[in-house]
């Protein structure tokens, strides 16, 4: 009677083992396919949430009229129409914006978020949309400033933290500080600074604004830096998906024609 009780027990408690563990391998797999489902919940909602500052121009940032507008906006709801579904903003500051991806307020960020080996350990990254480089800029009569080297005794006009500040410094150049990239131009202008370090973006957009600036751009880094969508890792389809519309909208010339539209220039290709 004994054995037979303890037998029947220890059967009792590998039956519920066994449905336990079915129980958790089902919830597991439940948990991996909400995540990996990710795109089908965008489809079926209808709309994408998009990750933005809403204070960065001109990549993201409100018009006169109160409109969130910009480039990265632009391609946003551009990649959401080839998902099927419309783009919902949230704006969110920059010192937070990853942090609520984490908390999954939105499902991915377009921000000119750049792509770095730590970042691609933690997260997902759609290919590039935006790439850029160091400017060296100076004043279009100058004949004297044709490469990076030349600053060596020059005066350069930067924000003194900035790491375009050190870049200029570890070329040779006596710094002018200012408050940004107008006053460095400015600066220039006047012939109070030889030149001003900063990316190329902030230089085109800053032509196309004020096309009769008497500036131009000595030289260009070697090196690009490339930013791209970001999304939570464990999303492989979301991210094949983005990727696909990326490439149509490069295919279509989309992606150069909201580019022109900032730049005067498509900054969705390596230059």
């Amino acid at each position: 009677m004994k054995k037979r009780t303890i037998a029947t027990i220890l059967t009792g408690l590998l039956i519920t083992a066994a449905l336990t563990g079915c129980g958790a391998a089902k919830g597991t797999e439940k948990a991996e396919t909400t995540e990996k489902d990710l795109l089908a919940s965008i489809q079926d909602a209808g709309v994408i949430k998009v990750g933005t500052e809403g204070t960065y121009a001109p990549y993201t940032f409100h018009n006169d009229e109160g409109d969130l507008v910009g480039y990265d906006v632009e391609v946003a709801q551009a990649v959401a129409k080839k998902l099927g579904v419309k783009a919902e903003f949230v704006e969110t500051k920059w010192d937070s914006i990853i942090a609520g991806l984490d908390a999954k307020r939105f499902d991915i960020i377009v921000n000119q978020v750049g792509i770095t080996e730590e970042r691609q350990q933690k997260y997902s990254f759609s290919t590039p949309y935006t790439y850029t480089k160091g400017a060296l800029i100076v004043a279009a009569s100058n004949k004297d400033i044709k490469s990076f080297e030349d600053l060596a005794g020059k005066k350069s006009a930067q924000s003194l933290t900035s790491n375009w500040g050190k870049s200029a410094e570890s070329y040779g150049a006596e710094l002018v500080g200012t408050d940004g990239f107008n006053q460095s131009i400015d600066l220039v202008l006047a012939g109070r600074a030889d030149a001003t370090i900063n990316d190329n973006l902030t230089f085109y957009d800053y032509v196309t604004q004020k096309p009769d600036a008497d500036v131009k751009i000595a030289a260009l880094s070697e090196e690009s830096s490339e930013n791209a969508i970001l999304i939570r890792q464990g999303n492989d389809t979301l991210v094949k998906a983005i990727d696909d519309a990326l490439a149509e909208l490069a295919e279509e010339g989309t992606l150069k024609e909201i580019s022109n539209k900032y730049f005067s220039v498509d900054v969705s290709v390596k230059q």
